[in-house]
């Protein structure tokens, strides 16, 4: 099994580049898709975000979920650039893509085109996983259709989330017909996935299991990515701390193990200390999120989908 294990040092022990990466990082601290499931608070998704165009990709009489596209320097309608499209975490409860702007800010910063998708959560919409599978793959469905007024190749998407953002995320890959039906045709699969800290299995063994699928067993299988493989997968690229204490890593292990079955790329990258959100932790938080980003650039160009227009 493929796996780079990395040890993660304090600022202090790693000098002042660690100490600028944490300033960067701290600074941006509250655009990271780093948290995890959780508080009951009242969220309101927001209507726009700096820097970024917002545009509706969904909508009912009573709601509708936006997506927040930052451009790069330069970039412009004309351009057939690669993307990536992020989803936040949130234990499909709570979240808005204020937690994923930060991952499309990256992607803008590397000459790509960043995206950060809304989708429905318990918590905004009262609705199940189901419904945000359904969205994480409309949204992918709208990206794709507008993609030359965004400036990005449809043949060049790259599909990431974080916790059960990743969980949206793998879905939107998957050939198999999602637990809840696709509201817009699907004409285009993402070029590659990304994983962060990802919820994959939602069977008993992994996050949710049964008590979140309405203690259905029948629909906690129907929803889990590994239960759901086949051949001709998108390339993907996953992060997962062994420590994590909240999405077992076992789950990442198996769901690459299951890949690899099916002939799919699969690479796990396994870190060594922290937690479920460990490229946020206040010790070697900073360094973790420098080298997913070095990771991720590396996977991208490995699939020669860098360098860029």
């Amino acid at each position: 099994m493929h796996h780079f294990f990395i040890r993660l040092m304090s600022p202090t022990q790693s000098g002042g580049r660690a100490a600028k990466v944490l300033v960067r990082a701290l600074l941006g601290l509250w655009l990271l898709p780093a948290l995890a499931f959780a508080a009951d608070t009242p969220e309101v998704a927001p209507l726009s975000l700096p820097g970024a165009q917002s545009f509706v990709y969904k909508a009912q009489a009573d709601w509708e979920l936006r997506l927040h596209v930052v451009s790069p320097a330069g970039g412009k309608p004309s351009d057939r650039r690669t993307a990536v499209l992020a989803f936040f975490g949130g234990g499909w409860s709570s979240g808005t893509p204020e937690r994923s702007i930060g991952w499309a800010r990256w992607a803008a910063s590397q000459g790509m085109v960043g995206i950060a998708a809304d989708y429905r959560t318990r918590q905004r919409f009262q609705t199940t996983p189901e419904a945000s599978i359904a969205d994480g793959r409309s949204a992918l469905a709208w990206v794709a259709a507008h993609a030359a007024e965004l400036g990005l190749d449809p043949q060049k998407i790259v599909v990431m989330g974080s916790s059960a953002g990743a969980h949206v995320a793998a879905w939107t890959a998957l050939s198999h017909n999602a637990p809840w039906p696709d509201e817009q045709p699907r004409q285009v699969l993402p070029a590659a996935v990304m994983l962060v800290s990802p919820v994959t299995d939602t069977k008993a063994g992994g996050y949710g299991g049964p008590a979140r699928f309405g203690d259905s067993p029948a629909r906690a299988l129907a929803a889990s990515v590994t239960d759901h493989l086949n051949p001709g997968l998108a390339p993907t690229l996953v992060f997962h701390a062994v420590q994590d204490k909240t999405v077992p890593y076992a789950n990442s292990e198996a769901f690459c193990a299951a890949m690899r079955t099916q002939q799919n790329r699969c690479d796990l990258v396994t870190f060594t200390e922290g937690g479920h959100t460990f490229y946020a932790q206040s010790q070697g938080g900073a360094l973790a999120l420098e080298k997913i980003y070095r990771d991720m650039q590396a996977f991208i160009e490995s699939l020669g989908l860098w360098p860029l227009p």
